[in-house]
């Protein structure tokens, strides 16, 4: 059997707002939370579908700083389903050579949850393949107040000089200092915004805003956005001579 073809000129970085979990299992008469747990089996077909892409980084949007408004029943769901997710699929991702990190606030999580992240990041940090970012308790917003505070701090104790903060120096402060800004933002389920993702990482990205829910997101429909990114001409503000 020939091995799948590697898609060249595609995205190196792709990052998804997995919208729509709820919906789908509103749809089939379900709780949201059987919802979740149908996207969440969907992450690992996606992840999968990566190296035959040529995609090295995938940054997904698991949870984000606004979702704690959502019922403390929902809430608490998602947070055992993220526990169980990791204990789960952690030695298949050493296996697959996938190397996980966790961007976002860490410590409104629960103390065994932290641990789990912490646990899944040290077991996969030797892997080579993949770039699995996961945000969790993430917002765009709260990361840059973050980031601000952080070098906000080096400035006052003398290890930054003040003339010296631009717009390369903060993304060295940002959860996302080891990764490179995404080039393709997709998100799912037929909503058009970015709602508070990778703000500062995405200023240059190209978007596709994509009616299908997230549990029903194929490997397919992946492909035929990274080909479609491949025929786009990106000029990053210049104009092409």
């Amino acid at each position: 059997m020939t091995a799948p073809r590697e898609f060249t000129g595609g995205p190196r970085h792709i990052a998804i707002i997995m919208d729509g979990n709820g919906r789908w299992a509103t749809q089939r008469r379900r709780p949201r939370l059987f919802g979740h747990h149908a996207g969440a089996r969907r992450v690992r077909e996606v992840v999968e579908a990566c190296p035959e892409l040529g995609v090295k980084y995938l940054t997904i949007f698991a949870f984000s700083t606004e979702n704690w408004k959502r019922t403390q029943v929902e809430v608490a769901g998602l947070m055992s389903l993220f526990r169980r997710y990791i204990m789960k699929e952690m030695q298949a991702f050493v296996k697959e050579n996938v190397r996980v990190r966790f961007i976002g606030d860490r410590p409104r999580l629960d103390a065994k949850l932290r641990g789990l992240m912490d646990e899944a990041e040290a077991l996969t940090a030797h892997c080579t393949g993949t770039n699995l970012t996961i945000a969790l308790n993430y917002g765009g917003r709260d990361e840059v107040a973050r980031a601000t505070q952080r070098l906000a701090q080096d400035v006052a104790a003398g290890r930054l000089d003040p003339a010296d903060v631009n717009e390369e120096t903060l993304p060295r402060y940002l959860d996302t200092h080891v990764l490179p800004d995404p080039d393709l933002v997709i998100r799912t389920s037929g909503e058009a915004r970015i709602s508070n993702f990778l703000l500062w990482q995405s200023a240059y990205a190209e978007y596709e805003f994509v009616d299908t829910l997230w549990p029903d997101f194929s490997k397919d429909e992946l492909r035929r956005l990274v080909e479609a990114y491949g025929g786009r001409e990106r000029r990053f503000g210049a104009v092409p001579v």
